[in-house]
């Protein structure tokens, strides 16, 4: 078993570690598609604020269902800490930039430097973060670049800027979930959502025009519970999970899987056409996921059994020549 793997998660066993990581992989790599069909009739900041209003009180009735109790004062805080930066800031940050011209290359690109945030603060908090993890994150940070290669790079200086905080306030709503005190993680995920929703809804209600329910389109309401059901309940909780049972890196890996899946889906549903960018690309995504998860078992392996039989080849033919 990989060495990402803590005691809990070994507890519960790897299959449970890859099931999430599939279901995160496959289906946010999926909500890009989505999130463009509902766009087309529905206003960014409104249709996020509402599917994460949705979301928490569907999970909070799921929670209390199953008998757990409302979070403490303390809790709903750290709730609304984490639902702050991770449901309003960071995927608001993206919507703005958005709104505000940034190429969708380079805000794909900004996207990968979350799991290296994620892996510093795990770092500063005093956790271990392995050599061989740093390496796969720079290199899924390669391979992404080169997949959105054929994306747009223009940008606005504020747009750029909220672009690049976006990732940030993921990072650290992902690490603060990791240390702080919360709930059961479904009443969590519940207070972390709807907190984090009604935030939106406050902004968005300021700034965006609301349409009428007849102006929004079937396929849009259909991607839009796309969004809500697969996107949100099962793969984020997926996520979080995650942050709980696996490192930082293994969980934030997701930031430079997405792109790939994302464009194989454009590929399958949207017409559109591979180039050369994306063979370059894929062995170096692969390439990282491979250090992230099997890197420190290799090195630990390469340490423990090659390197010492090595030492000894070499040993005799040391005296040999000093004689």
């Amino acid at each position: 078993m990989p060495a990402n793997f803590n005691v809990q998660a070994r507890t519960r066993g790897s299959w449970a570690v890859a099931t999430a990581l599939l279901l995160v992989y496959v289906v946010w790599g999926t909500t890009y598609f989505a999130t463009s069909i509902a766009l087309q009739t529905m206003p960014p900041l409104l249709m996020n604020a509402v599917r994460f209003l949705c979301a928490g009180v569907v999970m909070l009735l799921i929670a209390l269902w199953q008998g757990h109790a409302l979070p403490t004062a303390l809790q709903w805080r750290n709730s609304a800490l984490v639902g702050g930066l991770m449901v309003f800031l960071a995927m608001n940050f993206i919507g703005f930039a958005q709104k505000l011209g940034i190429g969708s290359g380079l805000m794909a690109t900004v996207v990968t430097t979350m799991p290296m945030w994620l892996a510093l603060w795990t770092r500063w908090g005093g956790e271990r973060v392995p050599l061989t993890s740093w390496i796969g994150l720079g290199l899924g940070v390669v391979g992404a670049l080169l997949l959105a290669m054929e994306g747009d790079f223009s940008a606005t200086w504020v747009g750029a800027l909220l672009a690049f905080a976006a990732p940030l306030c993921w990072s650290l709503g992902s690490y603060a979930s990791r240390k702080l005190s919360l709930p059961a993680p479904a009443m969590a995920a519940a207070a972390q959502w709807f907190v984090g929703g009604a935030m939106g809804l406050v902004v968005a209600l300021c700034v965006e025009p609301v349409p009428a329910l007849s102006q929004i389109s079937a396929k849009s309401w259909a991607a839009w519970l796309y969004l809500l059901v697969f996107g949100t309940m099962v793969a984020l909780n997926a996520y979080l999970w995650l942050l709980q049972n696996t490192t930082a890196a293994l969980a934030g890996s997701y930031s430079f899987v997405n792109p790939a899946v994302a464009l194989l889906v454009g590929v399958a549903l949207g017409g559109e056409l591979l180039t050369g960018w994306v063979f370059a690309a894929l062995p170096l995504i692969a390439g990282a996921l491979g250090c992230i998860l099997y890197g420190p078992m290799v090195l630990g392996w390469w340490q423990r059994r090659v390197l010492p039989r090595l030492r000894a080849a070499g040993a005799p033919t040391g005296c040999q020549e000093q004689g």
